[in-house]
């Protein structure tokens, strides 16, 4: 007897998403939950990008091919977008989320959720320290990571992410949002070791498109992502991260994703240096925030206050801040002493 195919069980048939930032990702993002069968606004800052993103049913800057589901609408009002939402997702790069963090908390909030990858520059807090900081301890928090482009996600490629919250209910509803046929989302309990992963793994990609541009090879690729692994998890695990999330989507995925394909900003950023480019032009022609670039002393910061040893991001934030030669960062990790392999 043929079996029947298992239906997706949903703790809310319908729920109103508030998306914040249309960049590529939140607007992606938007796009997917409204697939999903859910009213969503993208809200953006800039008044003269929404009317035009409004007026043309696309994000032609971001994601030019991807037409706006009906059920998607967009506002530059911050209160009209999030007013009446059940759940709100920032989408935005990290520098600028405390600001917006404060904005909201004026605002009714029902569930907050970031898709934000990094570390704050100042205080090297990870987003849910901010958002402890500014936000009602009564407000659901959850975080969304994992191996994704933008593009894909808006061409409706499969793709898989972790949702990560200490309300478990939450991170279910969430993951249940926003899940298709072609895009699915697992939860997970481990906020630090999701949020390690994605403010770690930008530095190491661009570090793999440095090796690359300089055609170290494939050998020296795969000796730099496997060990940037054991040291994202080291860092992780001393921040109260789990290891299992490290080998996961949110660990092990990103990272490998980041590191090995064109379509990651950081990458390109490396690849560009080691064209011969300054940081600065190289972040021009990128166009976009490449979080990397100021993760990667953010990242040291943390792991000297907590003795953590990181020397391939330290080595890389040489390269990146004090104009050290890339060759000679390789040469100074060769030239460590030989030890076991051991995270």
């Amino acid at each position: 007897m043929l079996r029947q195919p298992l239906r997706r069980r949903r703790i809310s048939a319908t729920s109103r998403i508030a998306v914040l930032g249309a960049g590529s990702w939140g607007t992606a993002l938007a796009i997917q939950f409204a697939r999903a069968g859910h009213p969503a606004v993208l809200w953006g800052h800039d008044p003269t990008q929404i009317a035009a993103i409004s007026s043309a049913r696309s994000n032609a800057r971001y994601l030019p091919d991807v037409a706006f589901p009906p059920l998607l609408e967009v506002t530059a009002d911050l209160k009209a977008a999030v007013t009446g939402a059940d759940d709100v997702l920032i989408s935005i790069p990290s520098h600028g989320l405390r600001a917006l963090l404060t904005a909201l908390s004026t605002l009714p909030l029902r569930r907050l959720a970031w898709a934000t990858k990094g570390v704050e520059a100042d205080t090297g807090l990870l987003p849910h320290q901010v958002a402890g900081q500014v936000l009602p301890a009564s407000v659901p928090t959850a975080v969304l990571s994992g191996p994704t482009f933008a593009r894909e996600v808006g061409a409706g490629l499969p793709t898989a992410m972790t949702i990560a919250s200490a309300d478990q209910t939450f991170a279910q509803r969430l993951a249940e949002t926003i899940s298709t046929d072609t895009f699915r989302a697992y939860t997970s309990t481990d906020i630090v070791g999701v949020e390690v992963g994605g403010a770690t793994k930008n530095v190491y990609a661009i570090g793999a498109g440095i090796c690359d541009g300089l055609r170290f090879g494939a050998n020296a690729r795969m000796a730099l992502i496997t060990r940037s692994l054991a040291e994202m998890t080291r860092l992780g695990l001393a921040l109260g991260g789990r290891s299992e999330t490290f080998m996961g989507l949110a660990g092990m995925g990103d990272l490998v994703l980041t590191c090995t394909d064109d379509q990651s900003r950081n990458r390109r950023f490396g690849l560009a240096l080691a064209r011969g480019e300054t940081a600065a032009a190289a972040l021009r022609g990128i166009g976009q925030v490449v979080e990397g670039y100021n993760a990667a002393r953010a990242v040291l910061r943390v792991a000297a206050r907590l003795g953590v040893p990181m020397p391939i991001a330290e080595q890389l934030a040489k390269v990146l801040h004090e104009g050290a030669d890339p060759k000679a960062a390789v040469a100074a990790l060769m030239r460590r002493p030989i030890s076991a392999e051991l995270i």
